[in-house]
Parts: C-alpha cells; structure tokens; sequence
C-alpha cells in the first residue's frame, strides 16, 4: 500500500530545482504525494507539479543556457531589479490558466503581505498569481500587488511552511529545506559552460546589484548596459555542451568524484571552499535574506518537526544561479536518496 504524504517545498533561489529531484525520488519509491505547500520557488515547482505539468518545467529549465536566461532578465528600475514577466511569462504558459481550487491535489503557497507583516495563504484562486507573490524575492523580483496589499516572497515569514499540511491527514510529512547548513559532504556536481555566458550574466548581476538603489536617472544606463551585455551574442549560435552529468543522473545519480575536481586543496589534501563575500549590493541584501531564512527555517522544524526532513545545503549555490537546474535537480534526487535510504531502513528495523 502506498504512503500518502504531505510534501513542504522550501524557499532558497535556484536552489529550489532540486525539489524536482526529490519528488522524483519520492515518485520511484512508491510513495502517493497527497498534498503540497510551498515558499518562493518552492512554490512554483510545487505548483507546476500539482497542475500535472512537472516534465514540461523540467525539459524548459534543463534546456537553458547562460544567454537563455539573460534573455529572461527583464530589467526594472523600481522595487526590484526584475520584472519577472518573461520568466513567469513562460511558466504560465507551460502551467495554462488554472485555479488552485481545480488542482489535482490540495496546494497551499505562502507569501508575506508587507503592507499588513502577515503571512498569507493561497488555497484558492488564480495559481500563476500564487506563485508570482510566492516567488517574489525582495530586491530580485518586483512585488506583486493585489488590492491594499504588497505581495512578496513567502520565505520573510516562513521559508519552510510545515503549518498549512499538518491536518492533512497524510501518513507521512516530507520536507524539503533548502537553507541546510549541513550535509556539507554533498558537492554540485561541475559542468563545463561556455565561459563567455557565465561572465556575461555574472557581471549582469552584478551590475543590477550595483543599482539598487532605484534612481530614475540611473534608468537609460541600465538600458544601454542590457543592450551592450546582449549584442554580441545576438546572432551567435550556442555551442552544444555535452552533459555528462545528466547521462549519469537517472537511474544513478552519484558521482562524488565530479564535484572536487580541478578545485584547489591545502597542504593536507583537502578540498579548499572559496568562501569570498557579497559582490554588489543585490548579493549584499539576498545574502543576508538567506542568514534570516536559514534561522526561521530551524524555527518551523523545532515547532514542527517533519517526519522525514531533506536537508540541502545553501552552500552548493547562489541564489541567483538559475542555470544550474541540471546539476541541482540531480543533486537533489541524490540527497532524498539518501535521506529517505536511512528513513526506510530504520522503519525495518523497528517493524
């Protein structure tokens, strides 16, 4: 007989993919997802997964490269340095219009409402509105507004939103917390990219981060500095990178000795964290946005501790890092793995 969970999808940035390597853990495993809540992009992917569309997010975020998701970078110059439309453009479009009330299963996704300091639930209405306000990272994405109230990410309040499933009845709570300051044993796997792309979108930004203090006159620079950014690899075809790492993820996905190769190591052999501090302003707040998320986190699990807690350490990327999807989903295919691996062996024991 299969066990029906409540599953919690934490907030954490890109981080977020690798609760699509979970669920399909948990999928392989026999285990029924019966309902769902979730912060930020654990919101998002939560929400994909409930409108039965999980396999078309994934092919979309796996197939973008560096100048793919420059492309999405729809600059603002008012409360945040995002707009959001052409990334959350696509998701409707993969998601359709649907309502959370016509859901395959219950789904609850969590924002703060900054105009009242409250936490807000939906459960009902429009789903992309739901996940736009989860999602809605302060100083990344522009807030969503509905009615009196300034809607943003969920995870100011609650990053890990353990409450709203605890009478669903399910037999067994999972979730996923993206803010783990352990399990440092678990490495991303590395994979080759185009250097070019990767510096064109690190120094992107950092230039949004640079000006986030949103002055109008500082509008026409960031306009001229998207154009200058994008133009010469308008034309330019993408080179085809070979992905070992996907080849290997499914059905195996370990593969240890990726991670610390070519990084530098001390006197004693071991591997050397380059643990280097924010570059701009936007890297400035959002780190601190983690610290704040990463003690609220262990708050909700105190308050409420799961049955099964997956632990994915913040360390592995920044938040910003959205084309890292390949690499993050099989990293967390890896860690519910093993998490679940022990789980299951100590119910044995015990039976």
């Amino acid at each position: 007989m299969k066990k029906r969970i409540a599953l919690v999808l934490g907030s954490g940035g890109a981080r977020g993919y690798a609760h699509i390597g979970v669920i399909e853990e948990l999928e392989s495993r026999g285990y029924e997802i019966a309902c769902i809540a979730g912060c930020s992009m654990g919101a998002v992917v939560g929400g994909v997964y409930a409108a039965g569309k999980l396999d078309q997010y994934r092919d979309w975020i796996q197939s973008l490269d560096y100048l793919d998701v420059l492309r999405l970078v729809d600059v603002s110059f008012r409360l945040g340095a995002i707009r959001g439309e052409k990334v959350f453009g696509q998701i409707r479009n993969i998601v359709g219009e649907i309502n959370i009330e016509d859901l395959r299963i219950p789904y609850t996704a969590v924002a703060t409402d900054l105009t009242h300091q409250q936490e807000i639930w939906f459960q009902e209405g429009c789903l992309h509105q739901a996940m736009r306000a989860s999602a809605a990272i302060p100083s990344l994405f522009t807030p969503v507004m509905q009615g009196n109230r300034m809607l943003v990410d969920g995870g100011l309040l609650n990053p890990l939103p353990i409450v709203p499933v605890v009478s669903s009845h399910c037999d067994l709570i999972v979730a996923v917390n993206l803010n783990s300051t352990t399990q440092n044993h678990y490495q991303l796997p590395v994979i080759q990219r185009p250097a070019a792309f990767k510096g064109r979108f690190d120094n992107l930004m950092s230039s949004l981060g640079s000006h986030i203090p949103f002055r109008t006159k500082q509008a026409e620079h960031l306009r001229n500095l998207e154009q200058e950014m994008l133009k010469p690899f308008a034309e330019q075809p993408v080179e085809e990178q070979p992905n070992p790492w996907l080849e290997s993820a499914y059905p195996k996905s370990r593969q240890p000795a990726l991670a610390n190769e070519g990084a530098p190591k001390s006197a004693t052999g071991s591997v050397i964290v380059d643990n280097v501090g924010p570059a701009s302003l936007l890297d400035l707040i959002n780190q601190s946005f983690e610290v704040m998320q990463t003690s609220l986190a262990q708050y909700k699990i105190a308050g409420y501790p799961p049955d099964i807690l997956i632990n994915v350490p913040k360390r592995v990327c920044r938040f910003f890092e959205f084309y890292k999807a390949p690499e993050l989903i099989a990293l967390g295919r890896e860690i519910a793995k093993d998490t679940l691996d022990r789980y299951e062996a100590d119910q044995r024991m015990h039976l």
